[in-house]
C-alpha cells in the first residue's frame, strides 16, 4: 500500500492569514482535488495532517472544522477520490503539543495507527514547519510552491537542501504516479 500525506491550507485549498474558519471561505487550489483523486485512482491512499490553530485562538469551532473536512470529502468524491484520514491539532502555537508541526506527532501517529514506515511515505507541505515535521518523522518531506511555498523558498533555501520542490499539488501527483 502506498500513502502520501499532505498538508491542507496551501496544499489541497487556499491560505489565508485571517485562517480558514467556514466553508464559504474553504476554496480548493486550481487542481488540487483532481490530484487527489488521480492518486486514489492510482492506488494512493491519501492522508492529511493539518495545524489547525484557529481553533485554539477561538476563531473556530470544532463544527466549522468538520463541516470544512465534510466539504472536502464530498468534493472529491464527485471525482473519484476521497482522503482516507485527517489528523488535526486544535491547540494554538504558544500551547503547542507533540501533535502541533514543526512536531511530528500527528505522521508518527499515522506510522503507528497504520503500521506505516515512514521512509517511504511523501509528506507534502508548504511551510517550513512541514519539512521539518517531515524531517523528524524520517518521511520524505516535499514542498509545493502553492500556499506559502514560494515564500518558504526565498526564506529558507538553505535549509531545503535534499528537499523536492513542485510547483502544486498536481505536479506532485504526477511525479508520484509515474513512478509507481
Amino acid at each position: 500500500m502506498k500513502y502520501v500525506i499532505l498538508d491542507r491550507d496551501g496544499v489541497i485549498n487556499e491560505d489565508s492569514d485571517a485562517y480558514i474558519k467556514s466553508v464559504a471561505e474553504w476554496k480548493p487550489i486550481l487542481g488540487s482535488l483532481e490530484a487527489i483523486a488521480r492518486l486514489c485512482q492510482g492506488g494512493w491512499r491519501v492522508l492529511v495532517a493539518s495545524n489547525q490553530s484557529a481553533i485554539g485562538r477561538g476563531l473556530m469551532d470544532y463544527d466549522a472544522l468538520f463541516a470544512i473536512h465534510d466539504r472536502l470529502q464530498r468534493a472529491l468524491a464527485e471525482l473519484g477520490g476521497r482522503i482516507d484520514a485527517i489528523a488535526f491539532a486544535p491547540e494554538a502555537p504558544e500551547q503547542a503539543s507533540a501533535m502541533r508541526k514543526p512536531a511530528p506527532g500527528m505522521l508518527l501517529d499515522f506510522a503507528k495507527r497504520l503500521s506505516l514506515n515512514l521512509e517511504t511515505v511523501p509528506v507534502v507541505g508548504d511551510s517550513f514547519r512541514d519539512i521539518e515535521a517531515a524531517r523528524a518523522a524520517k518521511a520524505r518531506p516535499i514542498l509545493v510552491s502553492t500556499g506559502n511555498g514560494k515564500r518558504t523558498q526565498q526564506e529558507r533555501a538553505k535549509d531545503l537542501a535534499g528537499v523536492a520542490v513542485f510547483d502544486d499539488l498536481a505536479a506532485v501527483a504526477a511525479d508520484l504516479l509515474s513512478v509507481s
